[in-house]
């Protein structure tokens, strides 16, 4: 995305670590620092850093600024305390990007004006290096220009998806939002075979580390299907293929996924209500 396409003001309600990863992908990307304005009681000491250096508005009042897009970064349970406070933001042409696990279009839709364009967007943390991922929902009011918006300040931080179905939200939550959690736990699993297997336990998580980052890259940049990838790795009669016969049979690696992203999945309904 080029940065000429960053217009427009903006204003980041939380500044923790996955809106403090947006406002630095938006600088990066050549957006005005005073067309940015923050709200966060205390943002964490990297990020106050930033507003400082960069002379960004905290706390803004809503009879001076008046934002092309509002980017919802808090945790959920702050929002019943939070949004009713910059509902007074909120104009006809502005569009609400939310960012809060498990809080609906509809829950948002309620504390909001009944104008209100509105954004749902499910990013995972690897946005805080900027090669995350977001899919995104769109209400009824967003138009256009406030979808290309929501979409340019998203991608700030990597890819951005759109659905057009808000219940895959849930889903979308169980693979790429706590999905990063699934890769880490791999990464220890393989270091403590290793050490089963008689590594020292230092060089054991090392291999793992670097193994799971390596291929994680080279899937990215290769452009090959992850399947092609693993078959390019496995010789018949080999080391990998006699491993890959335990981790792909019945009760393998693919069917404890499915239990494990099917009780994600309901737990994020659970969560919305």
């Amino acid at each position: 995305m080029a940065a000429s396409s960053l217009h427009g003001t903006i204003l980041l309600v939380g500044a923790g670590k996955m809106g403090g990863a947006l406002i630095g992908g938006w600088l990066a990307r050549g957006l005005d620092p005073s067309k940015v304005a923050v709200i966060d009681p205390a943002p964490p000491p990297e990020v106050l850093k930033l507003l400082s250096e960069r002379k960004i508005v905290r706390d803004p009042d809503p009879k001076s600024f008046s934002p092309d897009a509002i980017v919802l970064a808090v945790k959920p349970q702050s929002a019943v305390e939070i949004i009713p406070k910059i509902a007074a933001f909120v104009k006809p042409k502005t569009v609400v990007v939310s960012i809060m696990a498990g809080r609906t279009i509809a829950s948002l839709e309620q504390a909001l004006p009944a104008f209100a364009a509105v954004v749902r967007g499910m990013p995972n943390t690897p946005a805080s290096i900027g090669r995350g991922i977001t899919v995104a929902f769109a209400n009824k009011r967003v138009d256009g220009m406030s979808r290309a918006l929501a979409n340019d300040l998203l991608s700030a931080v990597g890819v951005v998806e759109w659905i057009d179905d808000e219940r895959l939200i849930d889903a979308v939550t169980a693979v790429s939002g706590s999905g990063p959690a699934y890769v880490f736990l791999l990464t220890e699993c393989i270091a403590k075979a290793g050490v089963n297997a008689g590594l020292p336990a230092n060089l054991a998580m090392k291999l793992a580390h670097e193994t799971v980052a390596g291929s994680g890259e080279l899937l990215h940049q290769s452009g090959l299907d992850a399947s092609k990838l693993r078959e390019n790795v496995t010789s018949p009669g080999g080391t990998t293929a006699a491993a890959l016969e335990i981790l792909m049979g019945k009760d393998g690696l693919e069917a404890l996924f499915t239990r494990a992203i099917a009780a994600a999945t309901k737990r994020s309904r659970d969560l919305a209500g």
